[in-house]
């Protein structure tokens, strides 16, 4: 099938490269001049595990080609709207300008038998605005939204855990749909559960699935709250919590919180939009899940001053980690870089280290000191940070090892990656995220 993929960001680098290596033939489209070139180049904009291979293998095949002028999509017959929706800079909600660009960009160039196939994560309503868009042209429209984890994303859009594709009411837009089918085909007879369903609950599902995992988090970084001040172990309790089949244990895991360019935009957008319809009580809990999310950073902050005696002007900071997670190199609403900025504002000789984020980071908060090398970030340093938990810091960081670069023997943990006793036992200050 021949397919376009408008916005090669994140989310439409990943779709386009992981569509050509299931046969289709692709091009990506962008207003991007640096970021086609690079592309082209056969080279990743950015740190995703196995993108480029992907990359390297669809523009080796032919299958795969990017360009940023618009009329190389002709030939499409398949449109996947993959542009970002950021938070609008005077306020929460979500800013759709590039959608409604790519979309009028497209417009010239349907037919009826074109489908635009929407992933970009968007408000209830938009959907239905955009197919009256485009009903003059005979086009039809679906929505797909992606449910893609940095770090995970291509084996997320190889392999994904469902595919859920909202449509209009009419004979026509339900036929759209069996396009969607054909193209996931492979993943459907392999059983990937299909869900079918009208624009709104199709669009609910993004927002909603993002709400809710937020809100897990938030949920356990508020009980470590509450198990700093009675004494209590959160791990423990996460780990009893987990056990109930209602519940899970997956992200349960007290720490520093969440980031990155989708949680916290997106639970934002939506209390925007629930406002805008006139039921924003009904997310009013949302606010206080980003508020638990934002107090993470301050409580850190707090806990490296209170480490080191109260003051941590002139104090040598290592802080490991400027990812929002691990297996990625996004910096966007990263804990990890705001506490290490924070701690630099207040007087601390801050020297920050990542496994890939090191260059976005630089040019993100070039007032810092980065290092490349996890040891030398190490060495001498008053305290050690832990603010994302790459395997380089939650399996191989040995208190041995790490007590020969520095003789500040003290750790603060946001991320409960390590084991306690192994760094006490070493003669370590130790503190955690809800631990006794």
């Amino acid at each position: 099938m021949k397919l376009s993929v408008l916005g090669c960001g994140y989310l439409g680098a990943v779709h386009a490269c992981a569509m050509a290596s299931m046969g289709h033939e692709v091009v990506g489209f962008d207003v991007s001049v640096d970021r086609i070139a690079t592309l082209s180049s056969g080279t990743a904009p950015f740190y995703e595990p196995e993108l480029e291979d992907l990359l390297t293998e669809g523009l080796s095949s032919g299958k795969l080609t990017f360009t940023t002028d618009v009329k190389d999509l002709e030939t499409s017959t398949v449109h996947f709207l993959t542009v970002g929706t950021p938070q609008k800079e005077n306020g929460t909600a979500a800013d759709l300008t590039q959608v409604y660009a790519a979309v009028n960009s497209l417009i010239p160039l349907l037919t009826a038998e074109s489908i635009i196939i929407g992933k970009s994560t968007v408000p209830v309503g938009t959907a239905q605005k955009l197919a009256t868009m485009i009903r003059p042209t005979g086009a039809r429209l679906v929505w797909n939204p992606e449910f893609l984890r940095e770090g995970w994303a291509v084996r997320d859009t190889i392999l994904p855990d469902r595919i859920v594709v909202g449509t209009g009411a009419s004979t026509e837009d339900k036929s759209a749909a069996q396009v969607v089918r054909q193209i996931y085909q492979r993943q459907i007879t392999t059983g990937t559960p299909y869900i079918e369903t009208d624009f709104a609950t199709a669009e609910l599902v993004k927002v909603a699935a993002n709400a809710f995992l937020a809100t897990k988090i938030s949920f356990i970084n508020a009980m470590a709250e509450i198990s700093d001040a009675v004494g209590a172990d959160v791990v423990q309790l996460a780990d009893a919590l987990g056990h109930d089949t209602r519940i899970g244990r997956k992200f349960l895991g007290a720490g520093i919180g969440f980031g990155g360019g989708c949680l916290p935009k997106d639970i934002r957008a939506f209390i925007a939009t629930a406002d805008q319809l006139g039921v924003g009580e009904s997310l009013n809990f949302l606010k206080e899940v980003d508020l638990i999310n934002q107090r993470r950073r301050t409580h850190v902050v707090n806990m490296v001053t209170q480490a080191l005696g109260g003051e941590v002007r002139n104090k040598r900071v290592a802080v490991l980690g400027a990812s929002f997670k691990p297996h990625s190199d996004d910096i966007r609403d990263s804990p990890a870089l705001e506490v290490a900025i924070r701690l630099h504002n207040k007087g601390a000789d801050v020297i920050v280290t990542d496994p890939v984020a090191i260059d976005k980071a630089r040019k993100g908060a070039p007032q810092l000191t980065f290092e490349q090398s996890r040891d030398l970030a190490i060495q001498n340093a008053d305290v050690i940070v832990v603010a994302t938990e790459w395997d380089e810091y939650r399996g191989q960081l040995d208190p041995e090892q790490v007590s020969d670069l520095t003789d500040g023997r003290i750790i603060v943990d946001c991320r409960n990656a390590l084991t306690p006793g192994d760094w006490i036992s070493c003669g370590w200050q130790y503190f955690g995220m809800g631990r006794r």
